[in-house]
């Protein structure tokens, strides 16, 4: 998600950033390549053209602090207009209960995981008892789907197979779903094509008869500026209060999360990053803007780490380790409470700095390999490695599908680990790092780059 753009406005703040003073030509340069960064990501045009023509007139009219370079200062009005581009302070709901959201969009935009995944989130962080109401009736097999993901998310579910009238269907579904107890109530509806008169009647009507609090257009982000028609023609016809934008993972320019708001003033809401129930999160404006300016969001990854990790298993490993008594048994836990958190690469990218590492299948492999081969040894070599004689390696590097030398390399650059753990608890750090030129040990299966 915004690799590209990431990239690109980097180069450009890198010359931005030192700037002695600004004037209005090198600020112009410099606007230029981020007015071409947009472009490239698929921002519309007329977007990126507003944006930089704000930037600049802020850059040129605003005394610089004292205390603040001048490139700095101009970067700092970027990032406020990226946060206000992509709708600072706009993805609150109303506080009602029960709440009824209705989704609504183009065919294959991912309304029907939208549903269960919002559904979820809802439960999980506002304690919600949602409902799902199944009014997709065109689509083989979107009901049974959208029955198997209510009962994975925990919701209630409602439908009619042999009905073929939406809105009946809808306020039969919203009786059933307050007479359940439900106070969050979703409405799936069929994908339609924004011309297509019949079906677009049809969400008015069913707008009309279940009145929701919110009517949320799911929007796939790989439509690039396509994706700003879709929305503003589903906004002419039933008034949208938000957008869901998915498959933000598997699209590299994300250029219409920047645009949308802009062109439509319907801000997006919420996101999709995965096809996993888990991989969708509020959308806010400020950490996305710092994750395209490569400043990571601390506060996104927190809030995973916090949804995702086990506590007191994450407190009995902190204690071990500064005990320097990790064994490869704590080594395995902690491999698998960073895959709660999903491939390494997106958490890459949360950290500041970090965004501009590449983090590819290769490392995912890795990580992979080595919780096989721990996964391989018995509870005893877990605990006690020093004891993993040749006939032991190869038992192991068999039954992980791994080589000797791939069991040999991990045992090594555990030990080193372990190493530093003692080293650290007998305040030696200093003189180890200073030893190993300032690289810590047990990285060299990612080049250094991260831990495992």
């Amino acid at each position: 998600m915004f690799e590209n753009l990431t990239d690109r406005m980097g180069q450009a703040l890198r010359n931005l950033r030192g700037l002695g003073k600004i004037s209005e030509s090198n600020i112009a340069e410099a606007l230029a390549e981020v007015r071409t960064a947009l472009l490239s990501a698929d921002v519309h045009f007329r977007v990126a053209r507003e944006f930089c023509d704000r930037v600049k007139e802020q850059c040129l009219g605003q005394s610089v602090l004292a205390s603040v370079s001048p490139g700095q200062m101009a970067i700092k009005i970027i990032h406020d207009e990226l946060e206000r581009l992509l709708g600072e302070n706009s993805t609150q709901f109303s506080n009602v209960r029960p709440l009824k959201l209705m989704l609504v969009g183009l065919h294959g935009s991912g309304k029907t995981t939208s549903a269960a995944k919002l559904a979820r989130l809802l439960k999980n962080r506002g304690n919600y008892k949602p409902a799902l109401i199944a009014c997709d009736v065109y689509r083989p097999a979107a009901i049974d789907q959208l029955e198997v993901l209510s009962g994975t998310v925990g919701a209630k579910f409602y439908c009619e197979r042999d009905s073929k009238d939406v809105p009946a269907i809808a306020e039969r579904g919203l009786k059933f779903a307050t007479e359940n107890f439900s106070d969050l109530i979703i409405f799936d509806t069929a994908g339609r094509l924004q011309i297509d008169e019949n079906l677009i009647e049809e969400i008015k009507r069913l707008r009309e008869r279940v009145q929701p609090d919110e009517i949320l257009l799911v929007a796939d982000s790989a439509l690039g500026q396509e994706a700003v028609n879709v929305a503003k023609h589903f906004h002419d016809a039933v008034n949208l209060t938000g957008i869901i934008l998915t498959k933000l993972d598997g699209d590299a320019r994300g250029g219409a999360a920047l645009s949308m708001k802009a062109i439509t003033g319907v801000p997006i809401k919420f996101m999709g990053t995965g096809e996993k129930v888990e991989d969708f999160d509020v959308f806010h404006a400020d950490r996305m803007a710092q994750r395209i300016l490569g400043m990571g969001d601390v506060v996104s990854l927190v809030e995973k780490a916090q949804e995702t990790i086990d506590q007191k298993e994450a407190e009995r490993i902190a204690e071990k380790m500064k005990k320097a008594d990790f064994d490869l048994e704590d080594f395995l836990s902690q491999l698998q409470q960073m895959k709660k958190m999903g491939p390494i690469g997106n958490i890459m990218k949360m950290m500041p700095g970090m965004s501009g590492i590449q983090v590819g299948e290769k490392e995912e492999k890795k990580m992979r390999q080595t919780e096989a081969i721990i996964q391989s040894m018995t509870k005893q070599e877990r605990a006690r490695p020093e004891i993993l004689n040749g006939s032991r390696r190869a038992r192991i590097a068999k039954g992980s599908g791994t080589k000797v030398s791939d069991v040999n390399a991990l045992l090594k650059q555990f030990s080193q680990m372990r190493q530093m753990m003692k080293m650290l608890k007998s305040g030696k750090m200093k003189a180890l790092m200073r030893g190993l030129g300032g690289k810590l040990p047990g990285l060299g299966g990612f080049g250094g780059k991260f831990p495992f």
